[in-house]
Order: C-alpha cells, then sequence, then structure tokens
C-alpha cells in the first residue's frame, strides 16, 4: 500500500465528501526533513465533521485521524480542511 493510500485509509473516520492526498516529497530532495525517509504531503479534505469547528480544530481532528501515520510515514502535512457546501 502507497503512502497515499495509508493516509486516505486513515482519513476514511472522517467521513470524507472531499479527498485530495498529494505526495509533494520530490520538492523538498534535500531538506532535512527528507533525509528521514519521510514524506511531504499536502491534503485538502472536506468533511461535515468539521462543522462548527475552527480552522484549528479541524487541523486536530485531521492530525488525530493520521496518528501513528505522523511518526512512520510524515515528516510534513499541509492541511486544508473544509466544510462541504450544504
Amino acid at each position: 500500500m502507497t503512502r497515499i493510500e495509508l493516509i486516505q485509509q486513515a482519513l476514511a473516520v472522517l467521513e470524507p465528501t472531499l479527498l485530495e492526498v498529494v505526495d509533494d516529497s520530490a520538492r523538498h530532495v534535500g531538506h532535512a526533513g527528507a533525509a528521514t525517509g519521510l514524506g511531504h504531503f499536502n491534503v485538502l479534505i472536506g468533511a461535515k465533521a468539521f462543522a462548527g469547528l475552527s480552522p484549528v480544530a479541524r487541523h486536530k481532528l485531521v492530525y488525530q485521524a493520521l496518528g501513528s501515520l505522523l511518526e512512520t510515514d510524515i515528516h510534513a502535512v499541509g492541511i486544508q480542511a473544509r466544510v462541504p457546501a450544504v
């Protein structure tokens, strides 16, 4: 399973209506974090679970869902967490 698939699987708990995961690791070659072998990712996620939450609270939910991947596979993650349009 690829890292993108692992991230998608982990974020499925939030029941996203929109989910895009981009591996941006190639742009960080030579960066100290890249030397660890962990990846750089950008996530665009829309979920009803974010309704009424501040951006910081939304990010916390994403980090919680990613769990141990933040230690084993992810060095950095950019997050855009949105509430789906009704």
